[in-house]
């Protein structure tokens, strides 16, 4: 069955579901951010096939988020090492986490991510970046950003869902 590609929606939760909706690529990524760099290492923790995994790894390499590291020269064997807009990516993982400890996990968190800053154990928590007051849906409203495409901007407004940016808006 031929997937639907969202990589030219005029949003980005649909450009992101495009690039990481599958079920192995968040998986792969969560094991470089828990450190595992190399072909074999994924293919073990995760046990999914060997082309399944090169399919996700290259995507991930091509998409910039891994960068592909000849550590051996023979034969010659790669590592997987994350960009910086790989590791930027961590808060979304730590999002994840965050919620599926809450509501898919009984018995408690099966990993917990320790702050080595600070010394403390701790969670993922979605904060405004203006006042670092916690994000909550029932406190957040949208307004349509320079990005969205001009020749839906009307149809959208019309929806009601959404407000026109005023000039100077953005985020800090």
């Amino acid at each position: 069955m031929k997937r639907t590609t969202f990589a030219t929606w005029p949003c980005t939760v649909a450009r992101t579901v495009d690039l990481i909706g599958d079920w192995w690529t968040p998986l792969v990524l969560r094991e470089a951010f828990y450190g595992a760099r190399r072909f074999d290492d994924f293919e073990r923790i995760l046990g999914l096939s060997r082309n399944v995994l090169t399919q996700r790894l290259t995507r991930l390499v091509e998409e910039g988020l891994l960068e592909r590291v000849q550590y051996l020269d023979r034969p010659p064997r790669y590592e997987y090492l994350l960009t910086d807009q790989g590791r930027d990516f961590f808060p979304v993982i730590a999002a994840m986490m965050a919620w599926g400890d809450r509501y898919l996990a009984p018995d408690g968190p099966p990993v917990v991510l320790h702050h080595t800053t600070c010394d403390h154990d701790t969670h993922a928590e979605v904060v405004c970046a203006h006042c670092r007051e916690p994000l909550r849906h029932a406190d957040v409203s949208v307004r349509l950003g320079p990005g969205f495409p001009v020749r839906h901007r009307e149809s959208a407004l019309a929806t009601g869902r959404f407000d026109e940016a005023e000039p100077g808006d953005h985020a800090d």
